[in-house]
């Protein structure tokens, strides 16, 4: 089969695209036969080797040479103990590899919901998962709670805004660029705040959940806008030159937060047949739909990573296999 490979660390031009051997899947796994795949920015930092990922990726070249995690597609053969899917169905979810013809998954995959098309369903695990863990289980997202998505246009952006209106929050209030400002309005953001026109932290209002995406406000301007018990989020940050990365933004705003409020937090989402189910619901009623901003052939997968490494993507960007 066809897959992405690297096998050292830097710019887009390391990925090849390779002859491989199919995985043969095990007993609790099954093959799928890729359709579509999307990008996250954790494909960009272990691709570039980011100095505290290659702790656990390998410290001069990676481990191993696999990339990508979101695919959907459709399931070729299972293992002797899969009762929940055979072969024929059409399905998405996350696994190290995704950018190939072929990927096997044991947990975090489940049927596609029908009213996605697969490059749709692609774009969902990683980035919708880290915001229905983010605003749900981190969070502690109650009903008629104000809610700030700070970074509203990105992958995990435009599946925050949909997903706290969905958890039944009173108010949601959408960060972003001018040229963002109405597809936040489209996903159903209460209030847009255009960044580049108004500062959000001096607008007075205030805030039950704060969740961090895209940007780096200080904590001080975040306690102007919390209310009392408001628990803050981080789950990324605009890139720095620090060996930590987003890390070292979030190390930071803990440290400020110490005996203070609101609570910090900061989390890697897991991948989960059990997620994945909750937002076939949402999927499925139409209350949460991906954000897909552009497509790329399997052929173009550094043009894609690129284009992420540039940090101006609306929504998802999908490469298709």
């Amino acid at each position: 089969m066809r897959a992405v490979h690297y096998r050292r660390y830097g710019s887009p031009d390391v990925l090849e695209l390779v002859e491989t051997d199919t995985p043969v899947p095990a007993d609790e796994e099954v093959l799928v036969r890729v359709r579509a795949a999307s990008v996250n920015p954790a494909d960009w930092y272990g691709m570039t080797g980011l100095p505290v990922a290659r702790f656990g990726s390998g410290l001069r070249a990676p481990k191993d040479p696999r990339l990508g995690v979101d695919f959907a597609g459709i399931v070729e053969a299972i293992g002797k103990n899969v009762t929940h899917l055979a072969p024929g169905d059409e399905v998405y979810g996350g696994r190290t590899g995704a950018f190939a013809e072929y990927v096997s998954v044991r947990n975090a995959v489940a049927r596609k919901p029908e009213r996605l098309s697969f490059e749709q369903a692609a774009a969902a695990p990683v980035a919708a998962i880290t915001a229905l863990q983010g605003l749900r289980d981190k969070a502690r997202l109650a009903p008629g709670e104000r809610v700030l998505v700070h970074g509203a246009s990105g992958g995990v952006g435009t599946f925050a805004v949909q997903i706290a209106k969905a958890l039944g929050a009173g108010h949601v209030t959408a960060v972003c660029s001018t040229r963002n400002v109405e597809q936040a309005r489209s996903l159903g953001a209460d209030r847009v705040v255009d960044y580049t026109k108004e500062d959000v932290t001096r607008c007075g209002e205030r805030f039950d959940v704060l969740l961090q995406v895209g940007g780096a406000p200080s904590y001080s301007s975040y306690r102007r806008i919390s209310a009392p018990g408001a628990r803050l989020v981080i789950v990324g940050a605009e890139k720095d030159s620090s060996p930590l990365g987003p890390l070292a933004y979030f190390l930071k705003t803990k440290l400020a937060s110490l005996g203070r409020s609101p609570h910090v937090s900061f989390f890697v989402a897991k991948l989960t047949r059990d997620d994945l189910e909750v937002l076939n619901e949402m999927f499925e009623g139409g209350t949460v739909t991906p954000v897909v901003e552009r497509t790329y052939e399997l052929s173009e997968i550094a043009e894609a990573m690129r284009h992420l490494g540039e940090g101006h993507a609306r929504g998802k960007i999908v490469v298709t296999v």
